[in-house]
C-alpha cells in the first residue's frame, strides 16, 4: 500500500476592508515610460476587468501584517484538524515581501515569517522546524510537495502549510497592474495517512524557467514622471506572463496528472492559482485539449478572483478552504474527488498537485 500524505484541516483569512473598482477613478496612471493614458480611468478599470475578471479585492486592516493572517489561517487549519499544535513536525511558509507595515514599505523578515507565526501560535515544542518560501505565487503548492516529501520519507507526520501575502503594500499606485493585487492568507495541516486509504497527495510537477523568463516578475520604481523616489514595487511584463503561461502550464498539469496513472474524465475540480481570469481560462481550455476533450467541464475550475484579486500565494489555500467548508457559490469536494491544484508565478516557477480527498 502505498504511503499518502493528507489534508487533515484548513483555514484562510478574507480581510474584511472591500475595495472595490471604482476606488481607482481619482488615481493617476501611467504606463513604464511616464506618459499618461490616452483614455480616462473608467475606460482603463472596464478594460482592466474586461481581461482579469477582477471587480473588488480584499486590503488588510492596516496594523495586520502577513505574518499576522498567516497566524490566523494557521489557528483555524489546526483547529479544524482537531490537533494539538506541539505535535507539529514542520511550519512552512510561503511568501513573497514578508511583514510589510503599512505605510512603510520596508520588507521585515528578521526572524522569518515562519518563526513569528511559530512564536504567535505558542509552540513551544523546538523540533517543530519553522521556514520561509520564497517561490512567487506557486509557493503554497511548493509548501505542500516539500510537506509530502518529508512526511513520504518518514521525516515528519505533521506539517502546517500556509501562504499568507499583503501585495496592498508593495503597489504603485500610479502603475494600473496594481488594481490586480490584494492580501489573504491560506492554510492546512497536511498529515501522515496512517488508516491504508488512497487518499492524499497523489502526484506532482515543478518546473522553473530562467533563461529569459526570470525578470518577468520584478521589484521597480515608480511609474509617476519627475519622481525622485526611490522605493520599489513589484512590477510585471503582463503580456509576456500571459504567452509564456498558456505555453507552458497546460503542459506542466498534464505532466502532474499523467503521473497520477487517474483518468482525465474522473477529475472533479481543478484549483489553479486566481491570477486572470481570461488567462486561467484559457490555460484549462489548453488543458483539456491536451486530452482531446473540447469542452471545459462545467463548474470544474471555480473562480474566487472576481471578488477577492491575486492575493498570489494565498490564492489556492483560501479558495480551497472555503470550497471544503461549502462557502462558496455552491461547490463542493466530496469524499474520493479527485482534484488538481495549479499554479504560476514570479522566476518564473510553474508547478502543479494532484490530489484525491
Amino acid at each position: 500500500m502505498k504511503k499518502y500524505s493528507f489534508i487533515k484541516g484548513t483555514g484562510s483569512v478574507i480581510p474584511e476592508k472591500v475595495m472595490d473598482n471604482s476606488v481607482f477613478l481619482s488615481h493617476d496612471f501611467y504606463d513604464l515610460k511616464g506618459n499618461s493614458f490616452d483614455y480616462d480611468n473608467k475606460t482603463i478599470i472596464e478594460k482592466f476587468k474586461s481581461i482579469t475578471g477582477i471587480e473588488s479585492r480584499r486590503y488588510a486592516k492596516d496594523d495586520q501584517t502577513s505574518s499576522d493572517l498567516g497566524t490566523i489561517a494557521g489557528q483555524r487549519a489546526i483547529k479544524d484538524a482537531g490537533i494539538d499544535p506541539e505535535i507539529i513536525d514542520q511550519i512552512i511558509v510561503a511568501h513573497n515581501f514578508a511583514d510589510v507595515h503599512y505605510n512603510n514599505p520596508q520588507a521585515d523578515i528578521l526572524p522569518s515569517i515562519a518563526s513569528r507565526i511559530k512564536y504567535n501560535l505558542g509552540i513551544a515544542n523546538p523540533n517543530c522546524v519553522a521556514y520561509d518560501i520564497l517561490f512567487g505565487c506557486p509557493g503554497w503548492i511548493q509548501g505542500m510537495i516539500q510537506a509530502d516529501i518529508y512526511i513520504k520519507a518518514g521525516m515528519a507526520k505533521t506539517c502546517l502549510v500556509i501562504g499568507t501575502e499583503t501585495l496592498s503594500r508593495v503597489v504603485d499606485k500610479y502603475d494600473r497592474d496594481g488594481m490586480i493585487y490584494s492580501d489573504g492568507a491560506g492554510a492546512c495541516v497536511l498529515q501522515a495517512n496512517d488508516d491504508n486509504s488512497d487518499a492524499g497527495l497523489i502526484s506532482i510537477s515543478q518546473q522553473t524557467f530562467t533563461k529569459e523568463e526570470a525578470y518577468f516578475l520584478y521589484f521597480g520604481t515608480t511609474f509617476k514622471p519627475n519622481s525622485t523616489e526611490k522605493t520599489r514595487y513589484i512590477k510585471m511584463h503582463g503580456r509576456k506572463i500571459y504567452e509564456f503561461s498558456l505555453n507552458h502550464v497546460p503542459n506542466a498539469m498534464k505532466v502532474c496528472f499523467d503521473k497520477s496513472g487517474e483518468d482525465i474524465k474522473d477529475l472533479k475540480k481543478i484549483l489553479i492559482h486566481q491570477a486572470n481570469d481570461k488567462m486561467d481560462s484559457a490555460i484549462i481550455k489548453r488543458f483539456f485539449k491536451l486530452y482531446g476533450v473540447r469542452e471545459v467541464p462545467d463548474g470544474i475550475m471555480p473562480m474566487s478572483i472576481h471578488e477577492l484579486g491575486n492575493s498570489s500565494v494565498a490564492t489556492v489555500p483560501t479558495l480551497l478552504d472555503l470550497i471544503l467548508k461549502e462557502k462558496y457559490r455552491g461547490h463542493t469536494i466530496q469524499k474520493g474527488d479527485l482534484v488538481l491544484f495549479a499554479s504560476v508565478g514570479s522566476g518564473m516557477n510553474i508547478n502543479a498537485v494532484t490530489y484525491r480527498f
